[in-house]
């Protein structure tokens, strides 16, 4: 018994183990310059994007493997237009980012709309919204660049020299806002393990032992508090991570507390069944891809602050991006299996993996190379995983 449950929990954390793997690695590799505290903070400007955008795949996958080809034309047509409404219409900067996260959930609502209601498959859709956008984009833009002079912009989102939360204690050379939110994040995290186990317990819930519970708490605390002290060393918190936490948080509660993020895996592990349950599965599709929308417009702010401009060219292959990250950090192809902590774990491995052979000087040709075979292997453990348990 306690020898499967081993087994169980070793497959569980499994890419978790191949992450601090490739860390290791590239640390060696490198001689420690991956770990160096401005390039942990590179490693996260610039796949902020790749984590909001696979966070919002995520919801689209678990349906039953569903994904959404049209994020990066739709991350490129809402930069596009918030730039040319800042820049050439002198737009406020509020007004502009409510109306890009407008535009963003109404072209998600408009894709979901027919893939939920009208039941046109969810690869044409998207197909068909990858080619409309990446056009519009260069209509929008007249084929040519917008550059973004509006710093509260640019800075709110990630972008420009100076993109970091202050340092209210002016540590001097080491940055103590950053990693009291380091200690602080630690501290809510312990508190919502052991909260959440007392609850499970009073359920007659199987729960985890205290002693795994512990370990697992003290691990992740240390990375935490190893990243913060990484990215204190250097100019602090970038805003961009702020961003990305509010999603994380935002969408981990989402669907693992709430009955919504309960039926986007009940759809995705029988559809059928949660159809004839009374749960109206059409709007499940509709809400995955008008929140998909929401969370392109949201990458599509994060893109042009850390450009500073727009461009026809921004967000492509982003979608590739973001559904890799989802099947490497474990989401199944079939549907119905993946969380949010361990999408972003996913990122993180694709982001590790395109830092380390950067700093090593491998061509990006190989790192392509590379990034396929990894996607390749991960569903292929997927569907091992699934004949085996049959």
């Amino acid at each position: 018994m306690e020898n499967g449950r081993s087994i169980d929990t070793l497959k569980k954390y499994t890419m978790v183990i191949v992450l601090a793997l490739v860390v290791l690695f590239f640390t060696w590799q490198t001689g420690g310059k991956i770990l160096l505290p401005q390039n942990i903070t590179n490693l996260i400007a610039q796949n902020a994007y790749v984590f909001v955008l696979a966070t919002g795949m995520l919801l689209c996958i678990l349906t039953g493997g569903n994904i959404d080809l049209s994020v990066g034309s739709v991350v490129c047509f809402v930069g596009a237009v918030g730039a040319v409404l800042m820049e050439n219409h002198d737009m406020n900067i509020v007004i502009a980012v409510i109306f890009m996260f407008i535009i963003g959930a109404l072209i998600g609502a408009w894709q979901g709309f027919w893939i939920a209601f009208v039941k046109v498959p969810p690869f044409i859709v998207t197909l068909a919204g990858m080619l409309v956008f990446r056009g519009l984009s260069n209509v929008v833009l007249n084929g040519l660049t917008v550059s973004l002079t509006n710093t509260t912009f640019i800075k709110a989102f990630g972008g420009g020299a100076t993109p970091y939360l202050p340092d209210f204690f002016n540590g001097n050379g080491f940055n103590i806002t950053s990693m009291l939110l380091g200690v602080i994040t630690c501290v809510i995290l312990a508190l919502l393990q052991f909260t959440g186990r007392r609850s499970r317990l009073k359920k007659g819930y199987e729960t985890e032992s205290v002693v795994a519970m512990i370990s697992k708490i003290a691990i992740i605390s240390a990375v935490i508090l190893y990243i913060s002290y990484k990215l204190s060393l250097y100019k602090g918190v970038p805003s961009s991570l702020i961003w990305v936490l509010i999603v994380v948080i935002i969408y981990g509660y989402i669907t693992s507390k709430t009955k919504i993020g309960r039926y986007f895996y009940a759809v995705g592990g029988n559809e059928k069944a949660t159809k004839l349950s009374g749960i109206n599965t059409e709007k499940v599709y509709f809400i995955a891809y008008a929140n998909m929308g929401l969370l392109a417009a949201l990458a599509g702010m994060l893109t042009i602050a850390r450009m500073t401009s727009a461009q026809p060219t921004y967000g492509q292959n982003y979608e590739l991006d973001a559904i890799a990250s989802c099947f490497i950090g474990g989401a199944s192809a079939y549907g119905g299996i993946g969380t949010v902590p361990f999408v972003i774990v996913g990122a993180l491995l694709m982001g590790v993996i395109n830092l380390g052979m950067s700093i090593m000087g491998v061509d990006a040709n190989y790192q392509r190379v590379v990034k396929g075979l990894v996607l390749l292997a991960a569903v292929i453990f997927d569907v091992v995983s699934k004949k085996q348990n049959k």
